[in-house]
């Protein structure tokens, strides 16, 4: 008989029952060291006082409208976002997913208004991940994630991560867009190089075609900078966000320039959610901690640390690790073992990380982790990888 819960997932036999900081409690008791973040969202950590604060005042006061009406706290969020970033103006959503939706929707009808009706494909890589909608799927065209659900939706262009060559080749007058990740997460933890994307930004300039990042997972500071394009010194025209924005609560946003947004008037876009007063409450605390004074500097100072101490790992454990890879606290570890032995090895140690693809274990710790906590991390990896030794 089929579970209540649609068997979609390859769940731990682990139940989680309270989170504190970079903790989680098992309802066993056993606490375990949370390197996964719920897969970037907690970027703040479990159970954050400003977080509770901002949901509990929120709760107390309106839960939901509809944006048939103004939403105050959900301007104030874009106010804060337009202020921190290239953004004109920014869309809300639930998640990452329905932000890749939109996005995809407003370069083509950017185009669109242009006159240029055909000029609608865009231009993504092997390796991404954009959410697993109609367009999310299209986008990636991974075989695993696109078999057996139909004709998908048309007008993708896939090609090989780096090389460029091709991508030259790709962009022409038919492209409405091209569409990446700045750090590729699902694909394995795969920065793409500054000077890189300052070419593409320039490729785009010289073609026309819309320049989209996906920051849903590489966002809102996991790089040390609030996003990650940023440290090559570009801005995209079209930016996707989600994961870190809502601290754990379900939100997401779109990101753009006034240019790009043009198509986009009343009517061609719309959330029964997408920017609720809860959501848009803890949002805009979040972004109140992000953006305060020293909080980036000091994600990168950990963020270095942890890099160091796992560059000791791969050290130590040659037969289970080969590289580290990453940027900010978005690291990667290459395993030689398989990297689900090793995340499962993690769960005897109590730690918990997220497997990705080019058999890379994903550590995505809290953004508030401390030094002391990085250093037990560590321990307890190498207890994981021990036993995978062994």
């Amino acid at each position: 008989m089929i579970p209540s819960v649609l068997p979609t997932y390859n769940r731990a036999p682990l139940t989680f029952v309270k989170g504190e900081g970079a903790w989680l409690i098992e309802a066993d008791g056993r606490r375990f060291l949370d390197l996964g973040a719920g897969i970037a969202v907690n970027a703040l950590g479990h159970a954050h006082p400003a977080l509770i604060e901002a949901l509990s005042e929120q709760a107390h006061a309106l839960w939901h409208t509809s944006n048939l009406y103004r939403i105050p706290q959900q301007e104030a969020l874009a106010d804060a976002l337009v202020e921190a970033t290239f953004a004109d103006t920014v869309f809300f959503t639930n998640s990452g997913t329905e932000s890749c939706e939109l996005a995809v929707k407003m370069a083509r009808k950017y185009w669109y208004e242009e006159g240029q009706a055909d000029r609608t494909e865009i231009v993504a890589f092997s390796g991404s991940f954009h959410g697993r909608s109609s367009a999310g799927i299209a986008a990636a065209g991974s075989e695993k994630m696109t078999k057996g659900f139909g004709p998908l939706l048309p007008g993708f262009t896939h090609l090989e991560f780096g090389d460029h060559d091709a991508l030259k080749a790709a962009v022409t007058d038919k492209t409405a867009a091209v569409l990446i990740e700045p750090v590729q997460g699902e694909g394995g933890i795969r920065p793409v190089p500054d000077h890189c994307l300052k070419g593409l930004r320039e490729l785009c300039d010289e073609t026309g075609a819309l320049l989209i990042f996906d920051e849903v997972q590489c966002g809102m500071g996991r790089t040390g900078r609030l996003f990650a394009h940023e440290w090559a010194g570009i801005a995209p025209d079209i930016m996707m966000v989600a994961k870190g924005i809502g601290g754990g609560f379900p939100l997401g946003a779109v990101l753009a320039s006034e240019k790009a947004a043009s198509g986009m008037t009343a009517g061609t876009h719309g959330s029964t959610y997408g920017g609720n007063p809860l959501g848009c409450a803890v949002g805009l605390k979040v972004m109140e901690v992000m953006t305060a004074p020293g909080f980036l500097d000091g994600v990168s100072r950990r963020a270095a640390h942890l890099r160091q101490r796992l560059e000791g790992l791969v050290a130590e454990h040659p037969e289970v690790f080969t590289e580290v890879r990453g940027s900010g606290l978005m690291l990667g570890l290459v395993c030689k073992a398989t990297n689900t032995d090793v995340m499962k090895a993690g769960y005897e140690a109590e730690i918990l990380t997220v497997p990705a693809g080019d058999n890379v274990l994903r550590l995505l710790p809290p953004l508030t982790i401390t030094e002391e906590e990085i250093g037990e991390a560590v321990s307890r990896l190498g207890r994981a990888a021990s036993a995978v030794a062994a």
